[in-house]
């Protein structure tokens, strides 16, 4: 390798770490600026999020705060973790921004609706845990509670089961995502998936069990709705292994293309003297061409 290579290598390299660095700073910023008007409300903030369990709380009971610094640490982390959560699609467009350089034209036509598509399904998913799932498990929780039991949760322990079924409903209702993309990548076909329909339903509810709090209730209600994401995603990884085809045609053209240019532009350089020539043999080709050349016959 020469040394102008060795340079354009390293300067090439250097310049993506600035980039980078650069979208790194701009996902920062995006959550610190979510994170203060957060952070001033926290205390409205948490009393949406522990609306689904009020609600059903009796009138002798409310959230209590078993360690000193919760009052103070957990709406922080609140605030921190909604910030992140609202500032998503801005850290999912810089991570895209900095990938998308590096993908044919074809290429993106199939990224950018993924993309966009993730993002929406993990906010259904969210939305689908507040406003369904959670006061069914709430409300079944306190039902069954015995009589002689204070129903009185800590603010802790509240806000890591309510974050976890947020995450765990949001990757499963990406499962339609997931499915796609093993059918672009060639790794199955949409045929496949369906004949694999009953272990799809058996892997549902396991995920659910690992993912979900060990309760029936918040299980069931996580599986079924992957279950029925999984066949959405076969409906459309069949419309998406047609264009998947037709970009690999694309792409295969496109390098026969590259190729035969270059070789035209090969074949016309060959035919050309001192094409091939460059400034560190140029002086060595002329030495050689003097030292072949005849001799003057005059005496």
């Amino acid at each position: 390798m020469s040394l102008a290579e060795e340079l354009g290598g390293e300067q090439g390299f250097l310049s993506h770490l600035v980039e980078l660095r650069d979208r790194l700073l701009k996902m920062l910023l995006a959550v610190c600026l979510l994170f203060i008007p957060f952070f001033i409300i926290r205390e409205e903030l948490f009393d949406w999020l522990a609306a689904p369990l009020s609600r059903f709380l009796p009138g002798n009971s409310s959230l209590q705060a078993i360690d000193v610094t919760s009052t103070f640490f957990i709406p922080f982390k609140l605030a921190f973790f909604a910030s992140v959560f609202l500032a998503m699609p801005v850290i999912l467009y810089q991570v895209w921004a900095f990938v998308a350089p590096g993908l044919y034209k074809h290429e993106k036509r199939l990224a950018l609706p993924l993309f966009v598509s993730s993002v929406a399904l993990f906010y259904v998913g969210a939305a689908f845990a507040y406003y369904v799932v959670l006061p069914l498990v709430f409300k079944f929780f306190i039902a069954v509670a015995p009589d002689a039991v204070d129903f009185a949760p800590d603010i802790a322990r509240y806000l890591s089961f309510v974050l976890t079924i947020f995450f765990a409903f949001g990757l499963a209702f990406e499962v339609p995502i997931v499915t796609v993309l093993i059918v672009m990548l060639g790794i199955t076909t949409p045929d496949n998936l369906v004949k694999m329909r009953p272990y799809v339903f058996v892997a549902a509810f396991v995920i659910g069990m690992f993912l979900t709090p060990p309760d029936i209730i918040s299980q069931t209600l996580l599986a079924l709705p992957m279950w029925a994401l999984f066949e959405v995603g076969i409906i459309f990884s069949r419309t998406v292994r047609t264009r998947v085809e037709e970009a690999s045609e694309a792409r295969d053209s496109m390098h026969e293309a590259e190729a035969e240019a270059d070789e035209a532009a090969h074949a016309e350089n060959s035919g050309v003297p001192g094409a091939n020539k460059n400034s560190l043999t140029d002086h060595l080709d002329d030495a050689a061409a003097k030292s072949t050349k005849p001799e003057d016959p005059r005496p």
